[in-house]
């Protein structure tokens, strides 16, 4: 939605016809589409309308907690927050060659460690270091590639420790800035990487968390 409100021409997907109905429920001006980010042949199929795009943000995640203890749960994961970045990441290099921006969504525990969700933790911060080395080999189309980090955000995949009063408190009290961030606290910095605004910055990965890596 923010990037439409900026001007922008969005394209969005979603792994399920489910997903995406429920998007287009917020009757924003974004053309939604199905797609897999699992399927290599998928995501070039996709990624063949476009001629030229200016900014690719790669933000397909799943946290499946225990079932990340199982080698099935832990590839799954894997698969789609990381290999699925490259693939799309891969599958767009051309059409954000000469001035695109890619924008990849890692995670706070990209540096810490999370013994409930290990393949999560484990993949991003794989991106952030898939972030750092598409950096310097797409720096040469052009294209620069940068992540966020999110902290703790009001989403669905939160929701459990937002409903435990004890974890609730104990989040906030270490969170500086003293409260949950909201997905539309991502917008910002996300618009702020894919533009002009940011044309020397590449390769960095900037938190948005309200201060908890740093408490």
């Amino acid at each position: 939605m923010a990037f439409a409100g900026a001007g922008a021409i969005v394209h969005a997907t979603g792994a399920t016809a489910a997903e995406v109905a429920a998007a287009r429920a917020y009757g924003t001006p974004v053309s939604y589409s199905v797609l897999d980010v699992r399927d290599m042949t998928a995501v070039e199929g996709y990624s063949s309308q476009f001629t030229s795009v200016a900014a690719l943000v790669n933000c397909a995640g799943v946290n499946l907690r225990a079932a990340e203890f199982t080698v099935q749960g832990f590839e799954t994961v894997v698969d789609i927050n990381l290999t699925g970045s490259m693939r799309s990441a891969s599958a767009f290099r051309g059409a954000l060659s000469n001035g695109g921006a890619i924008v990849n969504i890692a995670s706070m525990f990209a540096f810490f460690g999370a013994a409930h969700a290990p393949a999560y933790a484990a993949s991003k911060g794989a991106v952030v270091q898939l972030t750092k080395s598409l950096a310097i080999a797409y720096a040469g189309d052009g294209i620069r590639v940068n992540a966020l980090a999110p902290g703790w955000i009001e989403t669905a995949m939160t929701a459990a420790p937002r409903a435990d009063p004890a974890r609730n408190a104990e989040l906030m009290k270490r969170t500086p800035m003293g409260r949950w961030g909201t997905p539309g606290d991502l917008t910002g910095p996300a618009l702020f990487l894919c533009s002009p605004l940011a044309g020397f910055i590449t390769g960095a990965i900037l938190p948005v968390d309200g201060g908890y890596l740093i408490a």
